[in-house]
């Protein structure tokens, strides 16, 4: 299954986070489900730091990104490689 994750699912996520459910971090966590993140949630994240609404623990790598084709509605998505 595909899976787009916004913003504040992906933060959840990898924040540990109990506000998302044990059914959204399981499909997360799912081997066979392929994860997204629109390149808009990146925005997001760096505006956020910029102003400092939010704090992240560990600098995020976009080398962990793999670049995929553009969609229909001509966004850029990118593929998440999640390590645990």
């Amino acid at each position: 299954m595909n899976l787009l994750l916004d913003t504040h699912t992906f933060l959840w996520f990898i924040a540990g986070d109990s506000s998302l459910s044990k059914a959204a971090r399981s499909a997360i966590e799912d081997e066979g489900n392929n994860l997204y993140l629109s390149v808009a949630s990146l925005w997001e994240i760096a505006i956020k730091v910029s102003i400092d609404k939010l704090t992240l623990s560990e600098p995020f790598e976009a080398s962990s990104l793999n670049n995929s084709p553009k969609t229909a509605s001509n966004c850029w998505i990118f593929r998440l490689n999640i390590r645990h």
